[in-house]
């Protein structure tokens, strides 16, 4: 079996009927919105082109007998706070039975906050962390109106998934909620809205989809999930190594698009398996400077070298992956511990130079220390602790300083010497 294949029959496996993907669907999404109401409302990302595909959904609806309560922008990068709260404004005037998010990760991740704040009330920060929404429907007795989210980059995997994302812009800080209550009842994703995505746009996307794969991959070494976990993170992760050099020299290249939309379901499958860490946590402290995809990719390398001792299969597996791609030559088979993940993180590096990523912060353009103390006091934040749980070398708060520290001072000079290694 193919590796196109592959992935489609475990997003098949993940979803069942329920996931409406591949090129040229969208003119089906009618049908779906049918199945969960009448009155629709539309949250919308625009681009170049989205117009068409906005058309292509509402003559769906028509022939459904179904129009839009109405039409609301979405969300800019990273969810800001002000948009959630619009957009949760306009959802009340509109009041639909079903809520459509057209968009990428932030838009769909605003709109599943907004319906929490729509129906359920309170604050956000009341919301994030684990479960809490979940435990808010069951104090209420009311449910969350159904929701079809409608992917439109291959990045986040917000529609297949239980995260919302929401930002603090006045303080650079993202936070998180994570709840089944929030998946989406129907996602959509026509890859070829991806088609004419921007080279940067891409890559950013692209690599936020390995972090997802890589890091449950980390996280999953010891638990009984974890064979199934190496399938599904190596099937992405392979995609992405092998096909997103192509993306980037050539962007009409429609077989590696496919491949990048197929890697990056594949990220948002395992998250739904287990949770992400290092580079995620540290994302969130860097919105301001960074897209969150390019951030998760450029401190990966550093995590990996502070894993390495806990990770052997993960970073063989990965190992094979990009030197089977060119990117290494290192016989990851006879390296171990701290070595195998330098050699690993130089892959890393490798794959991040030949898509033009830099590899240090200290590259990056208005990085500061404050960046470094900001990512340090968010890890010892109870909202988000589950990502340092989530770490195969789990650190309490109380550890954050000594350990994460050095990896985050290693990624501001590019020095994974630097790194110090627990135990």
């Amino acid at each position: 079996m193919g590796e196109f294949e592959r992935a489609r029959e475990l997003l098949r496996e993940f979803k069942g009927d329920a996931y409406l993907f591949g090129a040229g669907v969208l003119s089906r999404v009618g049908g779906v919105v049918a199945s969960l109401g009448e009155r629709p409302a539309l949250v919308r990302d625009t681009f170049p082109g989205s117009d068409g595909f906005v058309r292509t959904i509402r003559d769906s609806l028509a022939d459904r007998g179904l129009a839009w309560a109405g039409e609301i922008q979405g969300a800019g990068p990273n969810a800001p706070r002000e948009d959630l709260y619009r957009i949760t404004d306009e959802l009340k005037a509109l009041d639909p039975d079903v809520i459509v998010s057209f968009g990428g990760g932030s838009t769909i991740d605003a709109a599943k906050a907004a319906e929490v704040l729509r129906t359920l009330g309170g604050e956000i920060d009341g919301y994030f962390g684990t479960g809490l929404v979940t435990q808010a429907v069951a104090e209420s007795g009311k449910s969350l109106t159904p929701h079809v989210a409608i992917q439109t980059a291959a990045s986040s995997g917000a529609h297949l998934t239980k995260y919302s994302n929401i930002t603090d812009v006045s303080t650079g800080q993202k936070k998180l909620i994570v709840d089944e209550a929030i998946v989406p009842a129907r996602p959509v994703f026509d890859y070829a809205v991806t088609y004419d995505a921007p080279p940067t746009l891409t890559a950013d996307g692209a690599m936020d989809g390995i972090a997802h794969s890589l890091e449950v991959l980390y996280g999953a070494v010891g638990k009984p999930y974890y064979a199934r976990v190496a399938e599904v993170a190596g099937t992405g992760i392979g995609l992405v190594v092998n096909y997103l050099p192509r993306v980037m020299e050539n962007p009409q290249d429609v077989e590696a698009r496919q491949a990048l939309c197929l890697a990056t379901d594949l990220g948002g499958y395992s998250i739904m398996l287990g949770g992400t860490n290092g580079g995620h946590l540290t994302s969130f402290s860097l919105v301001d400077v960074l897209s969150h995809g390019r951030a998760c990719a450029m401190m990966n390398p550093y995590y990996t070298v502070f894993f390495a001792p806990a990770i052997k299969a993960p970073l063989r597996l990965i190992g094979s992956i990009y030197r089977d791609a060119g990117l290494t030559a290192a016989n990851v088979e006879r390296l171990s511990g701290r070595d195998l993940g330098v050699a690993v993180a130089e892959a890393m590096f490798e794959l991040a130079r030949r898509i033009g990523f830099p590899t240090r912060l200290s590259e990056v353009e208005g990085f500061e220390e404050e960046h470094i103390e900001r990512a340090l006091a968010a890890a010892k934040n109870p909202q988000l602790k589950m990502k340092l749980e989530n770490m195969p070398v789990p650190l309490t708060a109380g550890m954050v300083d000594e350990y994460m520290g050095p990896v985050l001072e290693a990624a501001r000079d590019g020095d994974l010497a630097m790194i110090k290694n627990v135990g």
